[in-house]
């Protein structure tokens, strides 16, 4: 497969889904004009409107016979496919009435599955074809089944008002449906790649653990590693060619249980690896930051006694990560963070002295592809540039629990500041870790 933007995503149509709907369309039609030919006694060329009806059933089974339901077809060969329904309701069309008859609104179903599941292009191209087809029915179309002895004959301007009104409807409709299908799609490719991420930092944040377990799966294996060099050294004699390489290979043997000592205590150790200090975790967050050219100044209560102990967290890590890099991207010369905490309240703010947040977005920082300006001169990172930085770390912070507030400093002061607050309970849980940030 071909790679794709994320903003603009390659889009594929279920076969199977066009087939049911032309199926339910093949039976409404036959039910239509045999209740209008049988039932309400109009005349109609009944031959000819079955003909084109089962014109549409038989490229259904043809696709059945060829395709497998689960195939999904490329955007083109779905959009041949909505132009076939298009031009067989304009001929049925053109066999009753044409415009003036009420099913004309039928159009709007197809460009309405384009508008929702097909590019825009393609979509535009089927709203045209369908208007198209109203015009030209407006002008070309055998006789309206009616009566024989009483003919209904529309006003002109009505006939004007049902074409204006199909238009109007192809394209206000048409284009409601595209924008909320877009919406939908745009905010399901944000939260896949925020499950990304976070199982990435999932993965990280359990390396520890698996170094404590190979720590003690090769504990016994160089124990007796280094029991048989200990023979072997007291065997041979001290004059020995083979002397030194067994003095060598106890030297190495020993030096490889010290490193899985280390990673031992560093697994068995309650911070940073399993709970940390509120300000052990903001330096954690800052340090990757630092000597880029801003200063980071962290400020922290005076009184650190009752500092917040809370769960190593990696969806907290990233998400404050995230907005300290978007603070550093844009800031002037500095960043400040500010931590405050309470019997009740946890809080933590991130200020720069940067242009702010546009007043435009202010309201809509959060969501999705959501990007009115680009980054400065020399700033780096993807995911940013699509806009998906800020939803990225707002949804892995509120998943641990916290409230994110975004503002513009008051002036004299320039930048924008972002907080970030948890209820001390929720912050300092014990054992939510990772799994408060699942999904």
């Amino acid at each position: 497969m071909e790679a794709q933007h994320p903003l603009h995503p390659r889009r594929n149509v279920r076969l199977d889904t066009l087939v049911r709907l032309r199926w339910l369309a093949v039976g409404g039609q036959t039910a239509a004009v045999l209740i209008v030919h049988y039932v309400f006694d109009f005349t109609l060329p009944l031959t000819a409107c079955l003909l084109v009806i089962g014109c549409s059933a038989a490229l259904n089974l043809a696709l059945r016979l060829r395709f497998r339901p689960i195939e999904r077809l490329e955007p083109e060969r779905a959009a041949w496919l909505l132009a076939f329904d298009i031009v067989q309701l304009a001929l049925l069309l053109f066999l009753t009435g044409g415009v003036e008859n009420p099913f004309v609104f039928l159009f709007l179903g197809p460009v309405l599955i384009a508008a929702t599941a097909l590019p825009p292009r393609m979509t535009l191209m089927l709203g045209a074809m369908a208007a198209a087809g109203a015009t030209a029915l407006v002008f070309y179309h055998l006789p309206l089944p009616w009566v024989s002895d009483e003919p209904l004959e529309l006003p002109a301007i009505y006939l004007l008002g049902m074409w204006f009104s199909l238009l109007v409807a192809l394209g206000v409709i048409g284009a409601y449906a595209w924008q909320i299908a877009e919406e939908a799609r745009l905010m399901t490719d944000a939260l896949a790649a925020t499950e990304l991420v976070l199982a990435r930092e999932q993965h990280l944040s359990q390396l520890d653990g698996l170094a404590a377990a190979a720590a003690h799966e090769l504990g016994t294996p160089l124990s007796t590693i280094a029991v048989v060099v200990r023979e072997l050294e007291r065997a041979i004699e001290p004059n020995s060619p083979h002397a030194e390489d067994v003095k060598l290979l106890r030297e190495q043997a020993q030096r490889c249980r010290e490193i899985l000592a280390k990673l031992t205590q560093l697994s068995a150790s309650s911070e940073p690896f399993d709970r940390s200090k509120l300000s052990a975790l903001i330096e954690e967050v800052v340090a990757p930051h630092r000597n880029f050219g801003v200063a980071i100044d962290v400020v922290l209560p005076a009184d650190r006694a009752a500092e917040p102990v809370g769960e190593h967290n990696p969806a907290i890590i990233y998400g404050l990560g995230n907005l300290v890099e978007n603070a550093v991207d844009f800031a002037r010369g500095r960043v400040e963070i500010e931590a405050r905490w309470s019997d009740g309240e946890v809080t933590i703010s991130i200020a720069d002295d940067g242009p702010g947040f546009a007043p435009e977005i202010l309201d809509r920082i959060g969501e999705p592809y959501l990007t009115s300006r680009g980054r400065p001169p020399g700033g780096e990172g993807e995911v940013a540039g699509l806009g998906l930085g800020v939803f990225i770390a707002k949804t892995l912070l509120e998943r641990s629990g916290a409230a994110l507030g975004f503002a513009n400093r008051s002036a004299p002061e320039h930048g924008a500041t972002v907080q970030v607050r948890w209820r001390r309970e929720d912050y300092e849980r014990p054992g939510p870790g990772i799994a408060a940030a699942a999904p």
